[in-house]
């Protein structure tokens, strides 16, 4: 083959491997493509996405999720489009949306700048901050108590990485173990193998309600940091953020979205039928009108 020849061919791959790359974070394509959209859901991720039964999702989260497949639907005119749904832990969701497995988050996600470089956010439903879960019975009142202790967070969080820095900055030498997810970071202080469980104080409400013995816990400590909430999606893809910030937008301006939050935060919710009786912070309010999807630093 002569260089000119080979050349071309190099650069026609190039191309087209960049065109397929490109291709690659046009959701509503793919979507309409393949006639379907993946979403995911937490387990345990109380009240924004969690099981109750073995197969059902529900809560705050899967609801926005639920509101988006259906603008979804009317972009790519398609009412019969096929919607999977699939479990996604705080370790593997980024990757796994970054791959193409699915197509959409809308769960317990923080949005700051460091994911920022690989995922995209929608305009943030949520603010929250790094607290402590232990058992009344313990004493611990604040991260002062926690010295030279065993304290649980749950792999590939922001808090596990906020109460390691704080310890070393305060030089508490905690013992940091990680949990695969929150249900299993709940159970290292239930069954004493952790003295604290450091995580989001609303996800830390929302597990101790449900919990097997929600009077012998305790929520304490003070917020670490303020961390806003979003729905997650790949980067470089405008036309699907737009639509993702459409719904929200329009579910923040109409009550949808404040009716919303009374219903997974202010009322009895299932399986225990407990209220986490949390009142929409100032934060939130004001976010119904600012609309920002700002990260955290």
């Amino acid at each position: 083959m002569k260089f000119s020849t080979l050349m071309t061919a190099v650069l026609l791959t190039a191309g087209l491997l960049a065109a397929t790359s490109g291709a690659s974070a046009q959701t509503l394509k793919k979507v309409a493509d393949s006639n379907k959209i993946t979403v995911s859901y937490r387990e345990s991720s109380v009240p924004f996405s969690y099981l109750i039964g073995s197969t059902k999702a529900v809560g705050f989260s899967v609801e926005l999720t639920e509101a988006i497949i259906d603008d979804v639907r009317k972009k790519v005119k398609n009412p019969n489009l096929e919607v999977a749904y699939m479990p996604v832990t705080s370790q593997n969701r980024i990757p796994l949306l970054v791959n193409g497995t699915y197509d959409l988050e809308c769960g317990s996600t923080t949005n700051n700048t460091a994911r920022g470089k690989d995922v995209a956010f929608a305009i943030s439903h949520f603010f929250t901050g790094t607290r402590l879960l232990v058992k009344k019975s313990s004493g611990i009142k604040n991260y002062a108590d926690l010295a030279k202790k065993t304290v649980a967070s749950t792999t590939g969080t922001t808090n596990a990485q906020v109460i390691r820095k704080y310890s070393a900055d305060k030089n508490l030498d905690m013992q940091l173990i990680l949990g695969k997810d929150h249900d299993d970071s709940l159970l290292l202080v239930e069954n004493d193998r952790a003295v604290a469980f450091a995580m989001d104080d609303i996800l830390l409400f929302g597990l101790m309600a449900n919990s097997k013995n929600p009077a012998s816990l305790d929520v304490v400590g003070d917020s670490l940091q303020v961390e806003p909430y979003g729905c997650m999606l790949r980067k470089d893809d405008p036309e699907f953020k737009k639509l993702v910030d459409g719904t929200i937008t329009r579910m923040m301006k109409s009550g949808e979205f404040s009716r919303l939050y009374t219903k997974w935060f202010e009322s009895p919710i299932p399986p225990k039928g407990v209220s986490l009786n949390l009142p929409m912070s100032q934060q939130l309010k004001d976010n119904l009108k600012a609309l920002s999807d700002k990260p955290a630093m």
